[in-house]
């Protein structure tokens, strides 16, 4: 009696895992499937989209020094570090560009980072800066 007891209670659990896994195929495939490969837009398609929001490409060689030559002018301690200084101009172009309020205040938090701390007063004279250097031409 034990034996049946115990066959029949191994036979029900073989029967709800089969049913289990039924199932959950079958819910599988309703799920929408993720494409195997994800396309990372191009360099150019980047650039575009920049370019649409504003921001100059990046200056390389000489018109680099000359955009950190003149932000030097306008908040020397900005330049120090180099590549912040040019992510930032290339961002603040975007506001610029783009007709942005507040465009002195955003310089002053676009140009604050680390331990470099930039005033609105600064601020105002970096977004001269990069008006009249024709950096955010684009």
């Amino acid at each position: 009696m034990q034996l049946r007891h115990t066959a029949a209670a191994v036979a029900i659990a073989a029967l709800a895992l089969a049913a289990c896994s039924s199932n959950d195929s079958s819910q599988d495939d309703t799920k929408p499937k993720a494409s195997a490969t994800k396309q990372e837009p191009s360099q150019q398609q980047k650039d575009d989209a920049a370019k649409a929001a504003g921001i100059p490409a990046e200056p390389t060689g000489a018109k680099r020094q000359q955009l950190l030559d003149a932000l030097a002018k306008a908040a020397p301690d900005v330049v120090q570090y180099e590549d912040k200084a040019i992510d930032a101009a290339r961002n603040q172009c975007s506001a610029i560009n783009g007709g942005a309020q507040k465009l002195d205040y955003f310089a002053s938090q676009r140009f604050s980072y680390q331990d470099v701390t930039t005033t609105e007063a600064q601020g105002k004279a970096l977004n001269e800066a990069l008006k009249s250097t024709g950096f955010c031409k684009v």
